[in-house]
């Protein structure tokens, strides 16, 4: 049976020592699909952009130049980050996860699946994504910005946000973080954005669809170390 947390049951523990953020590729298994983001940049449009950024039905199950074009579970998806997430940081029954950025829990209910007692959260900005919940886990979502998690002070063992914070503008990021890291009592990890060199700045430009905020990975990490993130990370980067 899969587990909630509400805000009011959410009551933090006490604060471990977290570990010092690594540069994790932990969405290394997550099946990947070839892309062309030049051919992607001239077939959307600031309008387009506009759209998808209402993270309504328009971006998740409308056309493909709006989002995903149908953004359906399948579990060869996330099982595989599952295992590898359960790995790194040793998830147990009785933990706590959070997902900021959630979308319509198909993380969620992966982890639950492979460990049964885990207690799971998400949240999403999204009120389309979190009402077209998998049924087994709506009772564990709620719509939330993640600049103002409901949560009290470390009250997950484990804080996940992918390719969700970049999509706010650079002081939103600030105050995401900050979050993020305020409700985690050990472990956070998060995805966004970046690029390492003028090329691929080129083709992140291209291919960006809802970003606000990209940055050269340096820059990231520096930007880390601005707001107190202490948490693990990786890049998306087409």
């Amino acid at each position: 049976m899969t587990t909630s947390i509400t805000p009011s049951a959410a009551a933090p523990r006490p604060r471990r020592s977290k570990t010092r953020g690594r540069e994790l590729d932990l969405l290394a298994r997550y099946p990947k699909t070839p892309r062309d983001p030049l051919a992607r940049a001239s077939a959307r449009t600031e309008a387009d952009r506009a759209v998808a950024r209402r993270f309504d039905r328009a971006f998740f199950d409308g056309e493909r130049r709006h989002g995903y074009g149908g953004y359906r579970y399948h579990p060869r998806f996330w099982k595989p980050v599952v295992e590898d997430l359960k790995r790194v940081y040793g998830l147990s029954p009785g933990q706590r996860v959070l997902d900021v950025g959630c979308a319509k829990g198909f993380l969620l209910h992966d982890l639950a699946e492979d460990i049964p007692g885990l207690e799971i959260a998400g949240v999403d900005i999204s009120d389309y994504a979190i009402g077209h919940a998998l049924p087994d886990v709506r009772a564990c979502v709620q719509v939330a910005d993640a600049r103002a998690l409901p949560f009290e002070d470390a009250s997950f063992d484990l804080v996940l946000s992918l390719t969700t914070i970049h999509n706010l503008d650079r002081g939103g990021c600030v105050e995401a973080l900050r979050e993020v890291e305020r409700v985690s009592r050990r472990h956070a990890f998060v995805t966004l954005d970046a690029y390492r060199n003028d090329e691929e700045r080129r083709r992140m430009e291209a291919w960006n669809l809802t970003a606000r905020t990209m940055m050269h990975v340096d820059d990231w990490k520096a930007f880390f170390v601005e707001v107190g993130y202490t948490g693990d990370y990786h890049w998306f980067i087409p």
